[in-house]
């Protein structure tokens, strides 16, 4: 979501004249586009923001902008730490970006937008197209999780039109882009504002359904679902329509029923159990990654065994695990942070060791096989090595050229580790 509304600030900026600065040093203008969903976020953007206005000394001119969610949820208080800070916008508010700079002065836009200008207009797009692309469906969430921020700092949930998502689509595809992500906070509640083909189906589906009939998309993405909005027509859904990807981010955020519901999850293990052995019996091959939280405040030793219980069971290719952190203005945050931070790190530990052991073995299955990869870009180490994805979201590393970029290629996989397969690329 951050990465879309980046692409969006940078085209109305250069719309409005201005130019991409090469480094830091160089600019007129840094802005900081911030997460507040983790506190360690926040506390790094606060660094960088300090390091930045060491350069107001030798140019008095340089302006500071922090934008974002850490830009809602902080608010006022952010000048108040640094007063060299020109101006801080909230998500809500981005599509105001250029009037907040060009007005100079202390600016503060946070909260829901008064203005009538949308800030869903996708004729932001003017980059190139490494040949996959964010597509924004809804904004905003109206559940009210105990531990999360995104409802303070995106606000209320809404949705855009199918009929918009479908002509960004559209208009993605004649730009050469063959993979889009759809992008929402609960993305499967997506309830859109009309009815696409009926047939009791969700609203969501039919979404889908009309994206894949969109000529130059190859492959379909989505994130992040929530498991009480997991329909079995989504389900079937996996099973019928070719270009939706198989693999699926289910955050499940803890394996005990009674943290569930402290947590307000609205669902228990069994319902994890019932959504992962449908979608594996309608796709067999489907990758499954996760969400999960340890710690959480009251959190014991038998209910986080709960949890590996569940990692086992499930046997999660992948999975990003997260210590507990209280977020002020959340549910949770009234409640004792009473694990000890040892303890939050021994349990990440036990569950970083099983993914890993699950995501080898999975891995090592496709050695050998030929498998299709949209190529997206230079590996971070290597000359000539590039990376991509598989259908599975399998990130591949494989020599290859510029001119590959953006095109889906077949590679066969010739080795593994824990996190990338290692291919070649065949005719």
């Amino acid at each position: 979501m951050n990465e879309r509304d980046s692409e969006m600030m940078l085209a109305q900026l250069q719309r409005a004249g201005h130019t991409i600065a090469t480094n830091e040093k160089s600019a007129d203008v840094v802005i900081l586009n911030t997460c507040s969903v983790r506190e360690q976020a926040e506390i790094k953007a606060i660094g960088k923001a300090g390091y930045l206005t060491r350069m107001k000394r030798t140019n008095p001119n340089f302006i500071i902008g922090i934008v974002g969610c850490m830009a809602e949820n902080l608010g006022e208080s952010i000048f108040q730490r640094n007063s060299a800070i020109d101006f801080v916008v909230g998500p809500q508010r981005l599509h105001e970006l250029v009037e907040v700079i060009e007005n100079g002065g202390k600016n503060l836009r946070i909260g829901e937008s008064k203005s009538t200008k949308s800030d869903q207009d996708f004729s932001y797009r003017l980059k190139k197209f490494n040949g996959t692309a964010f597509v924004s469906i809804m904004e905003g969430c109206n559940m009210r999780c105990s531990y999360c921020i995104v409802p303070k700092t995106r606000g209320k949930e809404r949705c855009r039109p199918v009929d918009e998502i479908v002509s960004e689509v559209e208009f993605l595809a004649k730009n050469c882009v063959k993979e889009v992500t759809l992008l929402g906070q609960i993305v499967n509640k997506y309830i859109g504002m009309e009815t696409v083909t009926g047939g009791g189906k969700a609203t969501f589906v039919q979404l889908l359904e009309r994206i894949h009939e969109i000529s130059g998309v190859e492959r379909i993405r989505y994130m992040s679902p929530h498991p009480r909005y997991f329909s079995d027509d989504l389900i079937s859904a996996h099973r019928n329509l070719p270009k939706l990807c198989p693999a699926i981010h289910l955050p499940v955020q803890s394996g005990s029923n009674r943290v569930l519901k402290s947590m307000g999850r609205t669902y228990g293990r069994e319902k994890i159990f019932e959504i992962v052995e449908k979608l594996r019996t309608a796709v067999p091959e489907i990758g499954i990654s996760t969400d999960i939280i340890v710690g959480y405040p009251g959190e014991t030793e038998e209910e986080f065994l709960e949890t590996v219980s569940l990692f086992d069971a499930v046997r999660f290719n992948m999975a990003f695990i997260f210590k507990y952190s209280p977020r002020a203005g959340t549910r949770s945050a009234e409640l004792a942070d009473d694990v000890p931070e040892d303890e939050k790190e021994r349990r990440n530990k036990v569950l970083l060791e099983r993914v890993g052991e699950v995501s080898l073995l999975y891995n090592q299955r496709f050695v050998g096989k030929i498998t299709d990869v949209l190529v997206e870009g230079h590996a971070k180490r290597g000359k000539n090595i590039m990376f991509g994805w598989t259908p599975n979201h399998h990130k591949v590393l494989f020599s290859a050229t510029e001119n590959d970029i953006g095109k889906i290629i077949h590679v066969k996989i010739d080795g593994f580790a824990t996190t990338v397969l290692l291919g070649t690329i065949v005719d």
